[in-house]
């Protein structure tokens, strides 16, 4: 059997015996938490080094198997609440606010502490969607995704086409290397946001970062499992390697559950950032880094491409679910103007009456996901290429037009999109951010895949996105590749109002099934009145193509039974599956206190104060 790179690197360990070997260049490690298996299923070698610092103080997140723990990720707070992928950046954001931040202070803070602790998924490489609400009412959209370099077209990807016409990239160029980065937007949109609503400086907000990322933090299962699953493609891009995983005796090897990592080449980029700005990342040092690693490995950027990018604030999509009022995301994103869709059509059903999770209101959810995930893929694009029939989508009328197709009693198959223009003239990590004054910040942002392009940029601690992969590779669809366009997401950011006051702010990461997250939790919260880390503890369900439907297995096997006798071909997935998304996110209650809840699926946790 052919032996991979990994498995090799591993056996060479255990014959040298160097697991007690002191790690060389930017690491310290700690004891790992448990025994841990490798991906490839050889053991992992444990660290003895004598070093018991731990980013996580005293927040059990993990337990001695390295298996995540599914309690303790809730908080509530009078003043303001703070929930994100991982703790340590929520703690960062609630010491913002502690000594006088608001929430887009926390919040910004939040971004940058994500781009170090999560850097699997997030990061100054990155881009993504900010949906505000300032104290004063309000609201309004942040779009800092990632755009495509001017010299992007179609045909810059190697490619064939199908017996059915669709066409097909060779190998991974549009997932992997330089032709799959888009221009960053991370660092632009989170300045805009500071600059503009928030109260503190760049000093003050990427200091605690700067001096985290020297100190370091402390691997989770989550990110250990990423450095091993991505092992082979970190090894390929040398300079990803270089950055995340260790070295012993010129042998690298993926950090182990409990071991801390240290980015001192991050906090090196933070300290420009902080004196600089924006520039020194888009038209200075960092610019130049950036352009010079993208194009080694086959990209097509220039400095014109970084220096031109614009962070683009606009009207957030704003419409109602049974008299609540929903604040998501515009085009580029699908996401809300896809879960109003969805959530148009729940409202011809009587979901409040029935049970949470039973047969009946699944396989509502399951067909209204299949007829609003069919105009997605047929009518949404970037509109300043394409037009886009928006009020059609999130017409009500439409949307009954669509509710009056379901079936209750059998499932649908090969759904087709509808018409929404005769209706016309009526996105991973995420992180969510309220206070008691009423500012309300939701920010979904990420490099897409797991570690992006793989492609990093070194001496500055960060690795670039694979954001081009969101574009279909045909010449003539929605979507479609162009230079300066962004590339279609389902990143859905959401701010939830009830009578004019803030209700709730929730989003998640997890590609098309965010917006079908997105939308479970906002019918956990309105239609059966459930508390914010209930709501997020539900199991969940995705699915959209046909009958097929994946689901959480805590859904009982008698509901599952009765969903295939309506026609449904169920997948079961696992107890808590982290591709159902990892949704963070606070409520307001009535007597004024913040809930706030996070995903047990993943590394989350809310801290409030």
């Amino acid at each position: 059997m052919k032996m991979t790179k990994s498995i090799i690197a591993f056996m060479l360990v255990v014959l040298l015996l160097v697991g007690c070997a002191a790690p060389a260049n930017n690491t310290t490690t700690t004891q790992a938490v448990g025994e841990t298996t490798a991906a490839n299923g050889t053991e992992a070698v444990e660290s003895t080094t004598e070093n018991t610092y731990t980013s996580l103080d005293d927040f059990v997140l993990f337990d001695a198997e390295g298996v995540l723990t599914t309690t303790g990720r809730d908080a509530k707070g009078t003043t303001g609440v703070v929930s994100s992928g991982k703790y340590e950046a929520s703690k960062i954001g609630k010491e913002i606010m502690e000594k006088g931040g608001n929430a887009v202070d926390a919040a910004v803070a939040v971004g940058f502490a994500l781009g170090l602790a999560e850097p699997n998924s997030s990061g100054l490489g990155g881009g993504g969607f900010m949906t505000l609400r300032t104290e004063d009412g309000t609201t309004l959209f942040i779009d800092f995704r990632e755009r495509a370099p001017m010299a992007a077209t179609p045909e810059m990807w190697q490619s064939y086409t199908d017996a059915d016409g669709k066409s097909h990239v060779i190998g991974s160029q549009n997932s992997d290397g330089g032709k799959s980065v888009g221009i960053p937007g991370n660092v632009a949109g989170l300045l805009y946001a500071l600059d503009n609503y928030g109260t503190m400086s760049r000093e003050e907000i990427l200091r605690p970062i700067i001096e985290l990322a020297k100190k370091g933090i402390t691997v989770t299962p989550t990110l250990s499992n990423d450095m091993k699953n991505s092992y082979d493609k970190l090894m390929l891009y040398s300079e990803s390697g270089d950055l995340f995983l260790k070295e012993i005796d010129g042998i690298k090897y993926p950090y182990e559950i409990g071991e801390n990592f240290q980015n001192p080449e991050y906090a090196k980029a933070l300290e420009l950032i902080a004196a600089q700005g924006a520039d020194v990342f888009y038209k200075g040092e960092i610019a130049e880094a950036i352009v010079a690693s993208v194009n080694k490995y086959g990209g097509i950027f220039t400095m014109e491409d970084m220096a031109n990018y614009q962070v683009e604030v606009v009207e957030p999509v704003k419409g109602t679910y049974r008299g609540y009022e929903i604040v998501s995301s515009p085009t580029p994103s699908s996401g809300g103007t896809i879960v109003l869709e969805i959530l148009n059509i729940l409202e011809n059903f009587d979901l409040p009456s029935m049970t949470d999770n039973s047969a009946e209101e699944l396989h509502l959810f399951s067909e209204a996901f299949k007829l609003a995930y069919a105009d997605r893929g047929q009518y949404m694009g970037d509109p300043k290429f394409v037009e886009v029939p928006l009020k059609g989508l999130m017409s009500k009328t439409y949307a009954k037009k669509l509710a009056d197709k379901i079936d209750l009693n059998v499932s649908t198959e090969n759904v087709m999109p509808d018409d929404p223009w005769m209706f016309e003239h009526e996105d991973t990590t995420h992180y969510s951010v309220a206070d008691n004054k009423g500012n309300i910040v939701a920010v979904t942002q990420t490099v897409n895949f797991i570690f992006g392009s793989k492609v990093a940029v070194p001496g500055y601690g960060f690795v670039m996105n694979d954001e081009m992969a969101d574009f279909v590779t045909e010449a003539d669809h929605p979507n479609s590749i162009a230079g300066g366009k962004t590339p279609l997401s389902s990143m859905t950011p959401t701010i939830v109002l009830k009578d004019g006051k803030p209700y709730a702010v929730l989003g998640t990461p997890g590609g098309t099934t965010i917006i079908s997250t997105v939308a479970q939790i906002i019918s956990n919260l309105v239609d059966h009145n459930m508390g914010m880390q209930e709501a997020i503890d539900a199991p969940r369900i995705s699915g959209f193509n046909n009958n097929t439907i994946s689901v959480e297995t805590r859904i009982p096997a008698d509901i599952i039974s009765k969903l295939e006798a309506m026609g449904h071909i169920v997948k079961p997935s696992t107890e808590w599956s982290r591709s159902f998304g990892s949704v963070n996110a606070v409520k307001y209650l009535e007597d004024g206190t913040l809930d706030g809840g996070a995903d047990p699926r993943r590394d989350g946790k809310a801290l409030g104060y």
